[in-house]
């Protein structure tokens, strides 16, 4: 959004509101739901399975097990061998993957869509009928203590983020790592995997989408053909998660280590999530991102951190909100050269309470309307971004009418609602602001 050209940006502005996609709903007798967003543009089409299982659900002390069964549902089945399912996708020219989040796990193919039908009945073979051995288990779990090496154990800024998180998070599992705790991660066995897998992987757990050239009732029949004969979790637990307690001051750490060549600093808020029929404060939170830090060039901390006053090599801010119970709230920058870190801290916060006693700029307001109005268009022709948008959405807790609102929503919210989420959240007392050190810089 942050790239669009000035002159198609003005003709989105100005142009009708584009028709939403096809989107049809239903759900099989064993639970499974089904979501079918037509686009008959291109003879393509993706299944995305979501299961409502994350990093946030899992049992005490088995921090990863989510991540780490994502990684074995590419195993054998009762008809396949190991590693014959992406084999097979990859035959018929498509392509598979998967991801793991604190709030699901989700598994995709995109194939050319007369190839569906055999896309169905290899995720429906792996949802009930995988079959592990000590030695697969064994195998994948030091894949995956290897790859916490390469992208956590290896990497200071991985190790910031996760330390800074678990600052953010006292008694929430979004606290957890999703790879998991190394020492955790050492300790899953095959007994733990089989008995998530029994629990979790079951169809009244699962939602399946199916989005581009396809017809729903052709997707109906597939689904009640591979899907509707496998069993569902009879008692399958509740999402019950503990919650976390109001924080009351801000919480700040520092990190050093040799391998950092530049400082630069991280700050998290709590913040509201999507809620489901009320979207309207997560819009503008949205919105306050943008204005603070979207953009590169005309963001208020770019235009104040790195041109009008130099302090900054680059500064930012975002806002995830898409999560079953918080979202968060995070900005950041790295000093430039000779700069103290407390300097350019400072230099942010002056920006953040300027905002906070003048409100959105009009101009800047509108010109971020229209960008997030463009995008919304714009993602309508990416059919896996579609199917993911769905996906994640429904999986954490919220429903079809709230997907198919949120771009009237988007475009309803004013400065004055931007504005009244600013002060709510930008409170230094729900804050965890950390720095990350150069050896130097910590002494």
């Amino acid at each position: 959004m942050r790239k669009l050209l000035t002159g198609v940006a003005f003709w989105v502005a100005c142009a009708p509101v584009a028709l939403a996609a096809e989107v049809t709903d239903f759900t099989l007798e064993n639970g499974l739901q089904v979501v079918v967003i037509e686009d008959h543009r291109a003879p393509v089409a993706v299944q995305m399975l979501w299961y409502r299982i994350g990093a946030a659900d899992e049992p005490p002390g088995h921090s990863g097990i989510a991540h780490f069964f994502e990684h074995l549902m590419f195993k054998a089945t009762d008809d396949l061998a190991p590693g014959e399912f992406s084999a097979t996708v990859k035959a018929q020219g498509g392509n598979d993957n998967a991801f793991t989040s604190w709030d699901y796990t989700a598994y995709y193919e995109r194939v050319a869509a007369d190839r569906l039908d055999l896309m169905m009945q290899l995720e429906a073979e792996r949802m009930r009928d995988l079959q592990l051995t000590d030695e697969a288990v064994a195998t994948e779990r030091n894949v995956i203590l290897e790859e916490r090496n390469q992208r956590v154990d290896s990497d200071p800024g991985s190790l910031f983020s996760e330390q800074a998180r678990a600052a953010q998070f006292l008694n929430h599992p979004y606290g957890i790592p999703v790879i998991g705790w190394r020492h955790e991660i050492e300790a899953l066995d095959r007994a733990d995997a089989e008995a998530f897998y029994r629990t979790y992987y079951a169809p009244n757990n699962a939602i399946l989408i199916v989005a581009g050239d396809v017809e729903p009732e052709a997707v109906r029949a597939m689904a009640e053909k591979h899907y509707g004969p496998l069993e569902p979790t009879v008692d399958l637990p509740p999402r019950a998660r503990p919650s976390e307690p109001p924080q009351l001051a801000e919480r700040r750490l520092s990190m050093s280590d040799p391998r950092v060549s530049e400082p630069y600093m991280m700050r998290t808020y709590l913040a509201p999530n999507r809620e489901s029929g009320n979207q309207k404060e997560a819009a503008a939170l949205l919105y306050l991102a943008e204005l603070l830090g979207g953009s590169g060039t005309t963001s208020l901390f770019a235009r104040g951190l790195q041109f009008d006053d130099p302090k900054a090599v680059y500064s930012y801010a975002f806002y995830d909100g898409t999560a079953l119970d918080s979202g968060t709230f995070g900005l950041g920058l790295m000093p430039l050269p000779g700069v103290k870190p407390e300097e350019a801290e400072a230099a942010m916060d002056k920006i953040i309470a300027d905002f906070l006693a003048a409100g959105p700029d009009p101009v800047a307001f509108e010109r971020i309307k229209t960008q997030l109005r463009a995008a919304e268009i714009y993602a309508r022709d990416d059919v896996e971004g579609l199917a993911r948008r769905y996906g994640e959405a429904l999986a954490t807790g919220l429903t079809l009418k709230d997907i198919e609102d949120w771009p009237a929503v988007l475009q309803s919210v004013t400065p004055d609602d931007v504005i009244e989420a600013a002060r709510k959240v930008l409170d230094r007392r729900n804050a965890v602001t950390g720095w990350l050190l150069t050896e130097e810089g910590a002494q």
